[in-house]
């Protein structure tokens, strides 16, 4: 799942050219997109043999390789330090349902519909920005939200075959990570991104580990350890190249590439599930996916109308200090 970029831990570059430094950025989101494919598809693919929760404490546990090239950035362990535990422990909360709930939703639905749904969070985090935040969002991101949802009811059908436990777990997922997409910008107001990440993946890792010993253990074989460690490579990876992508280029450039997972998602389904979403799936992706484009772009106007009127810089860093993944 599908995380929080680390842009508290990366500095801006300055100083090269703009042409490269696009190019790099484009280039880390895409390779971000394709290792958060494979982490999907990865999901999927040990999930006919292994329970989530196994799953979940691999994925949580090996995230600390990554994590500590993340603090070696941010300034070591002194970059742990939080002023809001009460709201780190909420996010983490969260952020362990949501991952549970995700992992569950990638396992049993096509990889497709499963993306599609899964990238319904950004727009929820719009609707949730006006109760947490108190944000002022406009009727054109309103109806990006709405024809947003109405994506997912063509996708999940309710009263077809998506619309089961796994869609409606995909569903729960999107709407904590759009929940937790909104804490996470109030704890990067006191917090470094590395501090949010660190409680997280400590306290995700702990409680996967004491569900081992509660729901079970199966006990992987051959180059299912491979794979399995390869699951908390893939995520922490992904989300460090998701860091540099946003170090390297505007948001409103690098964000609309987080949608060609579900391309992605649908490739990997076909070559290795023989998975062929109908038109109808089509139709919701689509949606979906114009949906988010336009509400990206939404945005990305405002912030630039905002910061000719004011004068301020670049509103990358206090609207997106990182960005939750979920995965």
């Amino acid at each position: 799942m599908k995380p929080e970029t680390m842009a508290g831990a990366v500095r801006p570059v300055r100083g090269n050219s703009h042409s490269r430094n696009l190019a790099l950025g484009i280039g880390c989101s895409l390779v971000s997109m394709i290792m958060f494919s494979l982490l999907d598809a990865s999901i999927k693919w040990l999930g006919a043999r292994y329970p989530v929760h196994q799953i979940m404490f691999f994925r949580c546990l090996l995230a600390f390789v990554p994590l500590l090239v993340f603090m070696r950035y941010a300034g070591g362990f002194a970059a742990l330090k939080t002023r809001q535990p009460g709201l780190q422990a909420l996010r983490s909360t969260f952020g362990l349902f949501a991952m549970g709930a995700a992992f569950y939703g990638f396992t049993v639905l096509p990889l497709a519909d499963a993306s599609a749904v899964f990238y319904t969070a950004p727009l929820i985090a719009i609707a949730f920005s006006v109760p947490i935040l108190g944000e002022h969002v406009g009727p054109h991101r309103w109806v990006a939200v709405a024809l947003g949802l109405v994506g997912v009811l063509i996708i999940t059908r309710p009263g077809g075959s998506v619309f089961n436990p796994g869609g409606l777990a995909m569903f729960l997922a999107a709407i904590l990570i759009g929940v937790n997409s909104n804490l996470i910008r109030i704890l990067g107001t006191t917090d470094t991104a590395v501090a949010t990440t660190f409680y997280f993946t400590l306290s995700s890792t702990v409680l996967t580990a004491c569900s081992l010993h509660v729901l079970g253990w199966v006990s992987p074989s051959g180059l299912d350890w491979v794979w399995l460690c390869c699951v908390g490579f893939l995520g922490g990876t992904a989300q460090y190249m998701l860091a540099l992508s946003f170090r390297y280029a505007e948001v409103g450039i690098v964000s609309p590439f987080k949608y060609l997972s579900i391309v992605i998602g649908g490739i990997l389904g076909f070559v290795f599930w023989s998975e062929i979403p109908d038109i109808v799936s089509m139709a919701g992706m689509l949606l979906i996916i114009a949906c988010g484009l336009y509400s990206i772009y939404r945005e990305t106007l405002a912030a630039r109308t905002l910061d000719r009127h004011e004068g301020r810089a670049d509103m990358q860093q206090h609207r997106t200090p990182f960005e939750e993944s979920g995965k």
